[in-house]
């Protein structure tokens, strides 16, 4: 399935020890992120592009699907290979996956 032409993938879809890319803003990452997930906001995405690696895939998730398919789709013209997690953390959560949250407490989706 893809969101406007960019490849994507279920949340059940993304393999265990993928590069699992969280493109939410700060607040919504300190509510409730997945533990393995590495957070760069979209509005950061131009000046922290080169820490995301272009040598293997990249997952992008968002709260519901179209930011991540928007940075998906922008990775992708550039040069990375990089699909969209459908359904985003909403659906992350819903499947019952890990969620955490800054500091502790109890995580939800922001």
């Amino acid at each position: 399935m893809n969101f406007g032409g960019v490849p994507g993938v279920g949340v059940t879809g993304v393999p265990d020890g993928a590069y699992l890319l969280d493109v939410r803003e700060q607040d919504e990452w300190d509510a409730g992120h997945a533990p393995q997930a590495v957070h760069i906001p979209m509005s950061a995405l131009n000046q922290r592009a080169g820490e995301i690696p272009q040598d293997r895939e990249v997952y992008v998730v968002c709260r519901v699907g179209g930011r991540s398919a928007q940075v998906a789709a922008a990775l992708n013209n550039a040069g990375w290979k990089a699909l969209n997690v459908e359904g985003g953390m909403l659906a992350w959560a819903g499947h019952g996956l890990p969620v955490t949250a800054v500091g502790g407490g109890e995580p939800y989706i922001a």
